[in-house]
């Protein structure tokens, strides 16, 4: 038998491979779990990593839920060793075919350090909110990914 949050968090993350890979991230896929040292749960493209919250939880997601789960993010980049990371949260309303349109979660720094520009230690933590659809765009703009027709 499936474990119900287990299942819930898989359909989540494949949700967001299927997202990635039609938007210029062909190698995009799903993470295996490594205990206290996870390396978040979708490897983009190499050196980006995504953390992805799926299910009721995701979709009723209090600002200090957000908050843990970036500080997570934070520190699953660090053991991926990986440039970039961010964090992917399910829309209430907004199911998998359209996963796109889920919220990309970013400090203003890791986004600002995507594109080559210094952020301030006082602009650093603020939040960002994006679709995942523009999230991936930021991530080839900065030059991750493959070019897309779009």
């Amino acid at each position: 038998m499936v474990n119900r949050p287990k299942a819930v968090g898989t359909a989540a993350e494949t949700a967001v491979v299927r997202v990635a890979r039609a938007h210029g991230f062909p190698a995009a896929d799903r993470l295996t779990l490594t205990g206290s040292h996870d390396r978040g749960d979708v490897a983009l493209y190499p050196g980006v990593v995504v953390e992805v919250k799926g299910g009721e939880q995701a979709r009723s997601a209090s600002d200090g839920d957000v908050e843990r789960w970036l500080a997570e993010t934070e520190r699953e980049r660090e053991h991926a060793r990986a440039a970039v990371a961010f964090l992917v949260v399910q829309r209430r309303g907004v199911g998998a075919p359209n996963a796109g349109r889920w919220h990309a979660y970013w400090r203003f720094g890791w986004l600002a350090d995507l594109h080559g520009y210094p952020a301030t230690p006082a602009t650093y933590r603020s939040v960002v909110r994006l679709s995942l659809a523009d999230a991936l765009d930021h991530l080839r703009a900065a030059g991750f990914g493959d070019p897309t027709d779009a």
